[in-house]
């Protein structure tokens, strides 16, 4: 980053890494913003910015090409490293006329499943050679970090190729036992769609894709996975069952059988995620996991994603959980507080239940 874009946007970066924060926002008639656990505040003391503040701020960060970009579909998605602490993503996006900004901070270390305290699924999908993988959750709910924290798993433990697909690319990986090649949408490829549709060419062993945005970004993933690939994608569903009718949904109904024996083949787990408030200060993650066993392939392929839950919640040997037996744990073990749990679940007879089932003497729903 040159000398003129750090006087501009390195000192609320500062703000934001020393407060811990996660998001930058800055738009014209606020002060700039930093999102601390969750909740966006403004930055205590700045003054209100103007137009000609958020333009000077915003425009050095991208290259001409982004600015005509820009220009043309008034949005545009850039990245850039920070110092040798971070690289930050970004949005530079037109509200009421008026350019505004998004930036989120990704540190440069990648966390270990110890620190992300990630269920025992992440570290037998690292192991397998081949399958379908899907990590979903809300916006900011922590997908990218917790993917992040598995390749690098595989980068450390199997001599293989991972080829990543991103817009932009946000952890940096380095050559570790694997050979990790990292391709940017409008840097490295004109488009999603033509990278995806090179990647065979490319012989990757392990291929993750930033997000699984249409009918042909899944339908290649899903064909990748059944040719022998590692594949792992993201979708912003809210829990497991969702994202198995997502996939299914964006197809026409002629194909949605075809699709749905093509997904229960190739399927090897769903991991779903939200963030949760910390007691004390920051945030922790809670995860769903189902695990495509033989059961879970028949009600995939009979369309059956509502029993889904019951399965995942009656089969922890297995290695499943739903959200909520989570919740229940991090409750238990005072790491979240009983309000937040439900404030986070969307099932609470579940959460009611997995509580009882841990035998929780607290407050009752």
């Amino acid at each position: 980053m040159s000398g003129g874009v750090a006087d501009k946007v390195d000192p609320w970066l500062e703000i934001l890494w020393n407060h811990g924060g996660s998001d930058l926002l800055v738009a014209a008639g606020s002060a700039p913003r930093i999102r601390v656990d969750g909740k966006l505040i403004p930055v205590e003391g700045a003054a209100v910015l103007t137009v000609d503040d958020v333009n000077a701020m915003s425009m050095p960060l991208l290259t001409d090409g982004q600015r005509r970009m820009f220009e043309e579909l008034m949005d545009v998605d850039f990245a850039f490293s920070w110092r040798d602490l971070a690289r930050v993503r970004g949005s530079v996006f037109t509200q009421r006329g008026q350019a505004a900004m998004s930036l989120r901070i990704i540190p440069s270390k990648i966390p270990s499943f110890d620190d992300l305290g990630l269920p025992w699924a992440a570290s037998w999908v690292a192991q397998q050679p081949r399958g379908f993988v899907l990590v979903t959750g809300p916006t900011g709910s922590g997908k990218s970090t917790t993917l992040a924290s598995i390749i690098d798993r595989i980068n450390e433990t199997r001599a293989t190729h991972i080829l990543t697909i991103e817009d932009p690319v946000e952890y940096v990986h380095h050559h570790k036992i694997s050979a990790v090649t990292q391709r940017e949408i409008g840097l490295d490829s004109p488009s999603f769609d033509r990278a995806l549709r090179s990647a065979l060419r490319e012989d990757p062993d392990v291929l993750l894709i930033g997000e699984m945005r249409d009918i042909d970004s899944i339908q290649i993933a899903l064909t990748m996975a059944e040719t022998g690939h590692l594949v792992f994608a993201t979708l912003h569903t809210n829990d497991a069952a969702q994202a198995i009718d997502r996939i299914i949904d964006v197809f026409p109904a002629w194909r949605q059988e075809q699709t749905r024996v093509q997904l229960a083949a190739s399927l090897s787990a769903i991991v779903a995620q939200r963030l949760v408030p910390k007691v004390g200060g920051g945030m922790v993650a809670a995860f769903e996991v189902l695990i495509a066993t033989s059961p879970v392939r028949n009600l995939i392929r009979e369309g059956r994603s509502n029993q889904l839950t019951n399965v995942m919640f009656t089969n922890t040997k297995e290695g499943m959980q739903i959200l909520e037996t989570d919740l229940a744990r991090l409750v238990v073990a005072g790491t979240v507080s009983y309000e937040d749990a439900f404030a986070t679940s969307a099932h609470p007879k579940e959460l009611t239940r997995s509580l009882e089932f841990l035998g929780y003497k607290g407050a009752k729903a």
